[in-house]
This record gives structure tokens, C-alpha cells and sequence, in this order.
């Protein structure tokens, strides 16, 4: 990844970064005003946190990119597959109804210029998407339980129903989460994979001592990506593994749900 910022607290991709028409970023811990399992620059307003410090951030966050967001959207996740295209209807919409637009969202997409569209992580794998024909971005929450159900596959389906997107358009980002090495899991999470018809020989492993398994989330949303006609070369993985870095990003395993969490965001440049 590269840095957005000389103090390291907002990364970016080096295939996103070619791109002058669309600002995207990822957020770490460091650089903010929060303190505890929050500190210190949480930007996410569902987790726990104080909202005046979750405010704050978010300024500090505006005033790091090139260009400030007219909207910033952020969903409130729940580990489902539901998408929610943000346009004329949704920014026509009062407060109160968008948020109940965004409540139950773990994937948005838009073409609508000024609009950050983010999704909050801390161990699960955010996906940041780029249609550079159709100028469109989405971006998606793959915790294991949206990966199983393809929600990487279902958005870019939903993109392409809408945009016409087409895999060979797509620049994809699979950013920092759980890795393979520490994401271990019982046996009911791996016989979930294997009945939706995943390669396990390709995401998943069972350790020699523990006899437990452990599955490759980056891989498993890498295949959706490549199911879809997206070119290897086109698709950029982070390989930064919160539950190992918890210093830098945030890991709910590490600090439990009431805690901080990374912010993914993109945006059509105005």
C-alpha cells in the first residue's frame, strides 16, 4: 500500500492511485482524537465511540484528501449481503431516510460525483471497486459470513445491472483484514465454504499441531474477482493482517466489538 499522508495515518492502493478522477484512502489507528479500544483515529460512528471524538476524525480525515466529499456514507453493516445504490433517490431523501436506507447495508455502489461511499472494518476484508469505463465505484464489508454468500460477486452483478459493468473494466482493491495464517476456524465455518463451492485446496488450510482450520478470506474474495472476468493484474491485495498488526489497524479479535475500526472509502472526484 502507499501512504496518503507523511504521517502514515491514511493509505492508499498503487493501481487506485493512478486514477486522477477518484480519491479513495484507508484509515489506521494512528493520527486521531479518540482514546481506549478507539484510539486514536476512528472514524466509524456504529462503534461505541464518543460521536464529538468520531466527528473530529472524520475533519481531520476531509482536510487529508485532495479533494473534500460533498457526502460521506457510511452503512450500518450486519454481516449480510445486501447492496445499496447510492443516487438521485437516496441523496434525495431526508436524514432520517437515509439512514434507514443504510441500515442493514454491506456493499455500496455509486456514479454520483462527491460521494465517499465506506464501509467500517476490523479484521473482516474491505474491497474497494472501480469501474474505469463507467466511471463507478463500490465499496464492500466481506467479513467470512458476506465472503461465503459472494457478496464481492454479487456486487459486481449489481453493477453491472446497473452501469454495465464488465470484468475486464475493474480495478480492484482487497485491503487490510484477518489473514489466512490467523484467521482459525471451527468446523462449521469450513463446511460452509465447501457447500457454497469454494476450492478449499486453494482458501483454506488445517494445522498440523492445532487440527484446526484457517481460511484465506483475501482469496476467497480474489476469486470472486476473477470469476467475474476482472484480470489478475487488475486486482491489488494489501497483505497487511489486522490481527497481526493490531498496533497499526484496528482487530476486533485483539480489542473486542467496542473498539475502533478501519474506514475504506472512494469517491468520483466533483
Amino acid at each position: 500500500m502507499i501512504s496518503l499522508t507523511d504521517d502514515r495515518k491514511m493509505l492508499g492502493y498503487g493501481l487506485l492511485g493512478a486514477y486522477p478522477n477518484i480519491s479513495h484512502f484507508v484509515t489506521t489507528r494512528h493520527g486521531g482524537y479518540s482514546e481506549g479500544a478507539y484510539a486514536s483515529f476512528n472514524c466509524s460512528p456504529f462503534s461505541g465511540d464518543e460521536l464529538e471524538r468520531v466527528e473530529k476524525n472524520q475533519t481531520l480525515l476531509f482536510q487529508s484528501l485532495s479533494q473534500a466529499p460533498r457526502h460521506l456514507i457510511i452503512p450500518f453493516q450486519t454481516h449480510g449481503t445486501k447492496i445499496l445504490p447510492v443516487d438521485e433517490k437516496f441523496l434525495g431523501a431526508s436524514g432520517q431516510q437515509q439512514q434507514e436506507m443504510l441500515n442493514e447495508i454491506d456493499a455500496l455502489i455509486t456514479t454520483e460525483p462527491g460521494c465517499c461511499i465506506c464501509i467500517s472494518t476490523a479484521d473482516c476484508i474491505p474491497v474497494l471497486l472501480y469501474d474505469r469505463v463507467h466511471h463507478a465505484v463500490a465499496a464492500v464489508h466481506a467479513g467470512w459470513r458476506g465472503t461465503v454468500e459472494y457478496i464481492v460477486g454479487h456486487t459486481l452483478e449489481k453493477m453491472r445491472a446497473v452501469f454495465g459493468t464488465e470484468g475486464q473494466d475493474v480495478i480492484a482493491c482487497i485491503g487490510p483484514g484477518i489473514s489466512l495464517q490467523s484467521f482459525e476456524v471451527g468446523d462449521e465455518v469450513y463446511e460452509a465454504f465447501r457447500l457454497n463451492g469454494f476450492d478449499m485446496s486453494r482458501i483454506s488450510f488445517r494445522h498440523s499441531v492445532t487440527h484446526k482450520y484457517h481460511i484465506d478470506l483475501w482469496e476467497a474474495n480474489r476469486q470472486q474477482l476473477l470469476d467475474f472476468g476482472v484480470p489478475g493484474v487488475q486486482i491489488e491485495i494489501a497483505d497487511i493482517c489486522t490481527y497481526i498488526r493490531h498496533e497499526d489497524f484496528f482487530s476486533a479479535r485483539r480489542l473486542g466489538i467496542k473498539s475502533g475500526r478501519i474506514l475504506s472509502g472512494i469517491m468520483i472526484n466533483s
